[in-house]
């Protein structure tokens, strides 16, 4: 029988939102619906694949440098928008299943904005603001998972969240639960493997005041073997 030909992982993002107003910080955390086919019942951050309004949506700031460049690095043929692209997925993302909206109210409501989630954003009166996003870290999943997602992972300030939609998480949502928690608190929940590496990187980076140059791991599996790289 011949083999099957693993899936292609999609682009995908996240947001890992951190409280630092305390001396101990937080992170948000969902858990998701047990009976999703992906990471049933675990703890995860919001985020999912790229939607092709997030290619068109306004925001306020733009990436940094050096993010742009590490979402470009190892990416064959990447279109010019791709990280731009990303970083507004995760913000959409987090809205859908947390119903926090990251960005603005400094500027107003963007002239326009394509339809659907990112028109409630216009209605709120909120731009995303990019300029607040730290790039953290990138995962492929392992091949034979039900899906594959090439996902980057960006951090942002409890402070960056200008809005809140009630009634999103639910028992029948996505995310059934959503919690504040510490790096120690989080290590203790039921957490898929890559999201407790990235949640050790996230402590690190954070307890670096999230510099620009600060390493950004690149988690993938080669041959069988779990491998971390730098971009």
């Amino acid at each position: 029988m011949a083999k099957k030909a693993a899936l292609r992982p999609r682009n995908a993002a996240t947001l890992i939102i951190l409280d630092r107003s305390k001396k101990t910080p937080k992170v948000l955390m969902g858990r998701r619906h047990a009976s999703l086919a992906f990471m049933p019942g675990k703890f995860v951050f919001p985020g999912g694949r790229i939607e092709p309004g997030d290619r068109h949506m306004p925001v306020a700031g733009a990436l940094s440098a050096r993010a742009s460049d590490a979402l470009a690095a190892q990416v064959p043929r990447a279109s010019h928008g791709l990280g731009r692209a990303l970083a507004l997925a995760a913000i959409r993302e987090t809205y859908e299943e947390t119903g926090l909206m990251l960005g603005t109210r400094e500027y107003g409501p963007p002239e326009s904005a394509p339809e659907g989630v990112w028109q409630l954003f216009r209605e709120a009166g909120i731009m995303p603001d990019l300029e607040a996003l730290h790039l953290v870290a990138r995962a492929i999943t392992p091949p034979n998972r039900p899906r594959r997602f090439d996902t980057r992972f960006f951090a942002v300030d409890r402070r960056a969240v200008a809005g809140e939609a009630p009634g999103v998480v639910t028992a029948d949502s996505e995310l059934v639960e959503i919690v504040w928690v510490t790096f120690a608190e989080a290590r203790a929940l039921d957490l898929p493997r890559i999201t407790s590496l990235v949640l050790a990187d996230v402590e690190a980076q954070v307890a670096g005041n999230l510099a620009p140059y600060l390493p950004i791991p690149f988690y993938y599996e080669r041959r069988g073997k779990g491998q971390r790289e730098v971009l």
